[in-house]
């Protein structure tokens, strides 16, 4: 008999904030850290929240665009993200209230396996759906543009 898994889950994180820059975060059985550049008074340990969320969406791309690819039989071999963004720094300068800090976000994705292109246009299709990371900047106002490509 097959164990159905929990559709909802309740998670935590863990943090303790040294100073003003610095978080150490842990969740499950790992810990990082979020920090500033010192340049702006951080400790330079770790990206800064704003860079965080963006390796987020980075992380999610991956992991569900492989699940997708699982899904539908697609081979696309070990994957290559790099990020583009724009981002509006107004409001983390405290210099005005700002609706859509992420403008734009572009996602060049690398494949090398042997999925061909119509193939990667149906991962597209289905990760657009599924990826909880990108569906929050999506609603937030953000616009992503993924540009899938084979090594």
């Amino acid at each position: 008999m097959a164990i159905q898994q929990k559709t909802t889950i309740s998670q935590s994180i863990k943090s303790t904030s040294p100073s003003h820059a610095l978080s150490n975060l842990s969740v499950r059985d790992v810990t990082f850290a979020i920090d500033e550049p010192t340049e702006r008074g951080g400790t330079n340990l770790g990206p800064t929240p704003t860079e965080a969320a963006i390796a987020a969406l980075i992380g999610c791309t991956n992991v569900i665009a492989n699940k997708c690819a699982d899904k539908l039989g697609v081979d696309l071999g070990h994957l290559t993200i790099d990020a583009t963004y724009t981002f509006d720094r107004r409001g983390v300068m405290l210099m005005e209230e700002v609706e859509i800090p992420f403008t734009k976000i572009v996602l060049n994705i690398v494949a090398d396996g042997t999925a061909t292109v119509a193939e990667l246009n149906n991962v597209s299709t289905e990760l657009e759906k599924y990826c909880p990371v990108a569906k929050i900047f999506r609603h937030a106002g953000t616009q992503i543009e993924e540009i899938w490509s084979k090594a």
